[in-house]
């Protein structure tokens, strides 16, 4: 059988275990769609389906072995290469996606074929100059996503530092002037107060995401402790980034528990500073917890502008920026994608669950889910 033919008689069976092997990707494929899985699998099949049948020069074959090809920024396999970005794969999982796509259709081809011959061989090559040239064109985007977002989070670390700084320096050339201050010294102390909680936050998140791409993971360790008390040191710490943002916090049920107080601190400071800048400004922020039997659950809600839905599949993969869209207090995002990152490795390591819905109606809401006490009873 010509394998051109046997790509579109077979597409549904070889997506099929594509979508297998992608799911293999965690925790970047953890909570994706079949859709998403699938991305355009089925449009890079048959791209390659119709390049074996297309007529093709000497020239334009030694041209392809060289990586010479015209690429197309707007083929399929050019856009899986950003998709799987966005959505947290590794360049690693990105290849190995296509070399398992490769061997997947030559194996299943294999078998109905009778006899090999200079046809049978001719398809195999432009087969996979034309899985080579899917691959180059999904790594090329992929790798400009990847240099973009390092661009984009180096100019964000500098522009969120830069202005923190300029308030320290001022606070402290004015500490050092004589003449009475009492007044003004306080006011200047809530703002040294402000500042510094804002780039402590960033600095915690810088090294627990260097902790977590060392491969060590974040640890935790748990102890007796109450959760009330957690909840309010993380509102303290979200007011004093946003002074001017409202918050309401209710609890319900048993808050005793034996977690990593400061760990779950920061899971609730990311996600209150997070729903502080994206929510409506004249709507308060949202905390609420109940303390169920075996496990606590914990709710930020806020008003505003919903999550597109495909971004809800990324949102919590490191590096990426939502836009603002005219919400918030309004500053400019200059999140550096880090917070929801953190939050969700802090409750995985709790033995818990982090998730997201974002509606016109409901507004966006994070629950967070995580056994009382550790698997062991302690």
């Amino acid at each position: 059988m010509k394998l051109s033919r046997f790509i579109n008689d077979n597409t549904e069976q070889i997506v099929a275990e594509w979508d297998s092997f992608a799911r293999t990707h965690v925790p970047a494929a953890k909570g994706m769609s079949e859709l998403a899985l699938r991305d355009h699998a089925a449009q890079i099949l048959a791209t390659a389906a119709r390049d074996i049948d297309t007529e093709q020069s000497k020239q334009q074959q030694a041209e392809k072995s060289k990586g010479d090809a015209p690429d197309d920024i707007y083929s399929a396999a050019s856009r899986h290469g950003t998709l799987r970005h966005g959505s947290g794969f590794t360049l690693v999982q990105l290849v190995a996606e296509f070399r398992a796509l490769r061997a997947t259709v030559i194996r299943l081809w294999q078998a109905q074929v009778r006899n090999f011959d200079a046809d049978t061989t001719n398809d195999m090559v432009r087969f996979n100059e034309s899985i080579d040239q899917a691959l180059a064109e999904s790594a090329e985007t992929f790798s400009l996503r990847t240099t973009r977002t390092r661009d984009t989070f180096l100019g964000i670390l500098g522009h969120d530092l830069r202005g923190p700084l300029a308030a320290l320096s001022l606070a402290g050339d004015y500490l050092v002037m004589a003449g009475p201050r009492s007044e003004r010294s306080a006011e200047i102390g809530a703002t040294v107060q402000r500042v510094t909680v804002h780039m402590s936050g960033m600095v915690n998140d810088l090294l627990e995401y260097s902790r977590t791409q060392l491969g060590d993971g974040i640890p935790v360790i748990r102890k007796s402790a109450d959760l009330g008390h957690i909840c309010e040191a993380a509102l303290h710490d979200a007011r004093a980034t946003h002074p001017g943002r409202l918050f309401d916090f209710v609890t319900s049920g048993n808050l005793s528990c034996s977690v990593d107080g400061p760990r779950l601190q920061q899971v609730l400071t990311n996600l209150l500073t997070n729903a502080a800048l994206y929510g409506a400004k004249d709507h308060p922020v949202k905390l609420l917890v109940q303390g169920e039997v075996d496990t606590l659950v914990l709710q930020v809600e806020n008003q505003g502008m919903p999550i597109p839905a495909e971004s809800l599949e990324a949102i919590f993969s490191p590096l990426v920026q939502l836009s603002v869209g005219g919400q918030g207090d309004g500053r400019a995002s200059t999140s550096l994608g880090l917070g929801l990152f953190i939050a969700r490795e802090i409750t995985e390591a709790h033995g818990g669950k982090i998730t997201a819905k974002s509606n016109e109606q409901l507004g966006t809401v994070f629950t967070v889910e995580i056994p009382r006490k550790a698997p062991n009873g302690s």
